[in-house]
């Protein structure tokens, strides 16, 4: 159920007599007879307290970061975390919610969210190392790119996500990026012909009773002429990698992570052309608290 702010002046009221908040998209669900209320932000806003005094619940998740192209690893999730009983008063509280990568050859990074007093960092690229600008590192960390094929996976933060997979070089016919990592799962290692997957999410904070996934890795890519299937993304709004081969194409395209997930964009294939990662999904902000 959505409510007006109109109606959430008149009604809202929780941790004690008289607690009026606006800010977000706000919906109201009952969860085994406790009814709460929650405030979603998509994008940067404000909760504002207008009247009272109350303890809420909180997610806050960053951009994803985007997967590399031509046949790099995928990206990684935005860091995701979530608590309870942060205590707000009367006043106005930012919210920032980070945004995902763009699309690009090169990989980018997300931004990170912030809110609550909690900063949730941007999930890494899937495109670093030789003529890369970075380290792969983030919230999540981005897969390997198979170039390296060293270990060099980007690294997680602690408490946020979990690191990258490895890369895969055996022949310019089998060539093979690693995954992302997601809040849930480090990112999954590329072998022969195959292509790392995302890492998976988490659960977390919805709008109703249901606890969604958030934040899983993108799959990789690869750079090989035999035609193999991305690295899956994983669950939480992973992107998948895309399929490889100059029987499909001698270049496509990775997909983007799932908006407002904080998912990481899969890496791009090729084979003698240039393909682009995709996009990480935007982070997003929920706050939530009892109505009594």
């Amino acid at each position: 159920m959505v409510l007006s702010q109109a109606l959430l002046g008149a009604v809202a009221s929780s941790g004690g007599a008289g607690f009026v908040a606006t800010g977000g998209i706000i919906t109201q669900y009952v969860d085994s007879g406790t009814t709460y209320r929650v405030h979603t932000f998509r994008g940067s806003g404000k909760f504002v307290v207008a009247s009272g005094a109350a303890n809420v619940d909180w997610l806050v998740i960053a951009g994803g970061g985007g997967g590399g192209g031509n046949g790099r690893g995928g990206g990684g999730a935005g860091g995701m975390q979530t608590g309870t009983g942060y205590a707000v008063s009367a006043g106005s509280y930012t919210i920032t919610v980070g945004a995902g990568s763009v699309k690009s050859y090169g990989g980018t990074y997300g931004s990170d969210s912030v809110a609550l007093g909690t900063t949730s960092t941007k999930g890494g690229t899937g495109y670093f190392g030789p003529g890369g600008g970075s380290n792969g590192d983030g919230g999540s960390g981005g897969g390997e790119y198979w170039y390296l094929s060293n270990g060099t996976v980007g690294a997680g933060t602690v408490g946020q996500g979990n690191d990258g997979g490895t890369a895969y070089n055996g022949s310019t016919s089998d060539r093979t990026g690693g995954g992302g990592g997601g809040k849930g799962a480090v990112g999954g290692n590329a072998s022969s012909l195959t292509n790392g997957a995302g890492g998976a999410g988490a659960t977390g904070y919805g709008i109703t009773a249901t606890t969604p996934y958030y934040a899983g890795g993108g799959g990789g890519g690869t750079d090989c002429v035999t035609v193999i299937a991305g690295g899956a993304g994983g669950s939480g709004g992973g992107g998948d990698g895309s399929v490889s081969g100059n029987a499909v194409s001698r270049a496509t395209n990775g997909f983007g992570g799932v908006p407002n997930t904080g998912g990481g964009g899969g890496g791009g294939s090729t084979y003698g052309a240039a393909s682009y990662g995709g996009s990480g999904g935007a982070g997003i902000v929920i706050i939530r608290y009892e109505v009594v």
